[in-house]
């Protein structure tokens, strides 16, 4: 039996729609929404081909919507120099409304919410801003999503320090927009604004709303957020460092969660990097059966292994 696939869009503004492509076998399962990263769309989670994260969870009886983000992907408009919208748009109205339009379709079922690396600081963002989506969200699980980054080595000072901090800065100023598409950088773009939202959270211990000054971190010491499973890569040096992802982690105040590192010290099949613990092959047999576990409420059957 192939899995199911058809696209459907949420409305956020008069002019901008969110694409949610759902991918199922059977509408009664427990739903799963994914979201992409920064420069990029909802294709890090499923391929033409049936293969993915997305494809994979349909397989095992999960109803899967995955998101594009404002301007990314399949939601349109897409991003150029016109667009005005930045990550607080994806944290207060994006998340939330492709969270409702998943709750209206599917009832009472559990709904549980997954990430790509700056996806789970989007997502994480969401609840605490809006917590009375936290008792609608069965469990969390993100891949090497980090927010700051602290870790100290060659690949942070060119990709982070110079390039994301520093190069992209310019770009944006100049063009209006960062082309990152055009440039080979990822496969979408980012707004001016999103660029210069998520830069200054990468650099600040702050984790507070460069609009309007919500105080997320004060947030996270009064809610618990549901239970988050962190996946960090073993070869991953600055875009998701294990150290980082621990502490934002930490950050999220007390919640029960697991820190899990993908590597071959750690008994994983492959030394896994930034995009690879979510596309390589084997990460369907060796560590997507963690994912099912901690989505079935079995916290104790993923350990933390760091």
């Amino acid at each position: 039996m192939e899995n199911l696939e058809h696209d459907f869009f949420v409305a956020v503004t008069a002019s901008d729609r969110l694409r949610l492509r759902r991918i199922y076998r059977q509408d009664a399962g427990p739903a799963v929404l994914l979201v992409h990263g920064a420069m990029a769309n909802g294709r890090i989670f499923y391929s033409n081909t049936g293969k993915g994260l997305a494809h994979y969870l349909a397989r095992a009886g999960y109803d899967v919507f995955v998101l594009d983000l404002r301007g990314r992907g399949g939601s349109t408009p897409i991003i150029d120099k016109r667009a005005r919208h930045g990550q607080t748009e994806s944290i207060r109205d994006d998340i939330p409304a492709a969270h409702r339009a998943i709750r209206a379709l599917k009832g009472d079922a559990p709904i549980h919410w997954m990430a790509h690396s700056w996806g789970g600081v989007l997502m994480h963002s969401a609840l605490l801003r809006d917590p009375d989506l936290i008792p609608d969200v069965a469990s969390c699980v993100y891949f090497a999503s980090k927010r700051t980054v602290r870790v100290k080595n060659l690949q942070r000072r060119l990709k982070v320090d110079f390039f994301w901090n520093g190069v992209a800065h310019l770009i944006t100023h100049v063009v209006g927009y960062l082309p990152s598409r055009a440039m080979g950088l990822g496969p979408d773009n980012e707004t001016r604004l999103s660029h210069a939202h998520s830069s200054r959270w990468v650099r600040d211990d702050r984790w507070v709303d460069p609009v309007d000054g919500f105080d997320y971190a004060a947030a996270a010491t009064r809610l618990a957020l549901p239970p988050t499973l962190y996946f960090a890569a073993w070869d991953d040096p600055c875009l998701g460092h294990r150290d980082d992802v621990r502490r934002f982690r930490d950050e999220a105040g007390q919640h029960v969660s697991r820190l899990h590192l993908l590597g071959r010290c750690t008994g994983h099949r492959q030394d896994y990097d930034h995009a690879s613990l979510l596309t390589h092959p084997d990460a369907v047999d060796d560590h997507f059966p963690l994912v099912l576990r901690w989505l079935a409420g079995d916290f104790a059957a993923v350990p933390e292994n760091i």
